[in-house]
């Protein structure tokens, strides 16, 4: 058993494996991607802008990658780009180990995706769910495959709203966030639980960052009225994105993860610390809510999986 927290030097040697990190460019998805590589994974960032993607991809090498990072385009608010994405991995890939579903969006402006989804719905959600999809059979060939979805705490604050779930209706930047990121949770158990059922031994798990200082907060930044709020806050509560990868790091290789785990920091209001398994809220739990949402993604996205 684990007596100390657990740590970058829990982290087993990786060589060998395949793993694909969405949204690496900055942030969790950054540090993630790049200690992956240095225990030896070979790691394709998947990104939507691949000029900062191959910068990133870069960066990484001469921080001790021990293979070249490659770089597929990737835009989560596009399905069209999803199915490319997809196709191009499946042809140049022969095994995935590590599907770490990590990029996202935070409380923008309302906006919608290229199919007229809500942008954080879309992305966050819809996006991942239609990617997963799509590699599944690659993954479930893959001996010991893990599918790594990061949430929020900010999912305690979320509800689904199955007869809005684009916010036509009343758009609330941060209500949608926490539906997006309640969304992936349902999401996690719900693929988990079919996996189970198919006899698949690839895992299901979710992760949180606790409060991160990333790139994901400048929406938030951007508001007056709570920046210094914000700022007062984020000295006390947050933590860097290098410790905020760790929940990511651990669900993705711990031995000790078993299905549908969910991990974030071991601190206050788990906003920051080290990554332990940690409990989410009961809406992420509701059956009902799981399987309806796993149907009514299926029929937006077109992409049918696990049935």
């Amino acid at each position: 058993m684990l007596m100390r927290p657990w740590g970058l030097t829990d982290l087993p040697d990786l060589s060998g494996k395949t793993a694909v990190v969405t949204g690496a460019t900055s942030g969790i998805g950054f540090e993630t991607a790049k200690v992956l590589a240095q225990r030896g994974a070979q790691v394709w960032l998947a990104c939507r802008d691949t000029v900062k993607a191959r910068l990133a991809a870069e960066r990484m090498e001469t921080q001790g990658a021990a293979l070249p990072v490659e770089v597929v385009p990737l835009d989560l608010a596009s399905l069209d780009s999803i199915r490319q994405c997809a196709e191009k991995l499946r042809e140049q890939l022969p095994r995935l180990d590590l599907l770490i579903n990590n990029a996202g969006v935070m409380v923008p402006p309302y906006s919608l995706t290229q199919e007229g989804f809500e942008l954080q719905f879309g992305t966050n959600h819809l996006g991942h769910f239609a990617l997963t999809g799509l590699l599944i059979s690659l993954l479930r060939t893959t001996r010991n495959a893990r599918i790594i979805t990061v949430s929020s705490g900010v999912h305690h604050f979320g509800t689904l709203n199955f007869e809005d779930l684009q916010s036509q209706r009343n758009y609330h930047p941060g209500r949608a966030y926490a539906q997006s990121k309640l969304a992936n949770l349902l999401f996690t158990y719900e693929l988990q639980r079919r996996l189970q059922s198919a006899g698949s031994e690839t895992l299901a798990v979710a992760a949180h960052p606790g409060w991160a200082r990333t790139e994901l907060q400048r929406h938030v930044r951007s508001n007056f009225l709570v920046r210094w709020i914000f700022k007062l806050a984020e000295r006390a509560l947050s933590q860097d994105s290098r410790s905020g990868a760790l929940p990511t790091l651990r669900a993705a290789a711990d031995p000790r993860v078993t299905p549908g785990d969910f991990y974030g920091p071991d601190g206050i209001l788990q906003s920051k610390g080290p990554p332990v398994r940690v409990n989410s809220n009961t809406a992420s739990r509701n059956r009902a809510w799981q399987q309806r949402l796993w149907q009514v993604s299926e029929e937006l996205t077109g992409v049918a999986y696990l049935d």
